[in-house]
């Protein structure tokens, strides 16, 4: 996977306006050193409230 290319968008799942959007590498890059999980690991209605905690990621799958 190239991480400079926007080639990622058709298939990102994240709605939020991000400049990291279809960059997975950087994407993943930044919600590790904030401690969250990336967008694209929710389910899609979970996804939409950008709660990345992983306090919140751990509920959501445990459902």
């Amino acid at each position: 996977m190239e991480c400079k290319q926007k080639e990622n968008l058709k298939s990102c799942t994240c709605t939020a306006g991000c400049s990291n959007r279809g960059l997975c590498c950087e994407c993943v890059a930044y919600h590790r050193s904030l401690n969250q999980i990336p967008g694209c690991f929710f389910p899609k209605d979970a996804e939409k409230t950008y709660d990345r905690s992983v306090e919140y990621f751990i509920k959501v799958m445990s459902r």
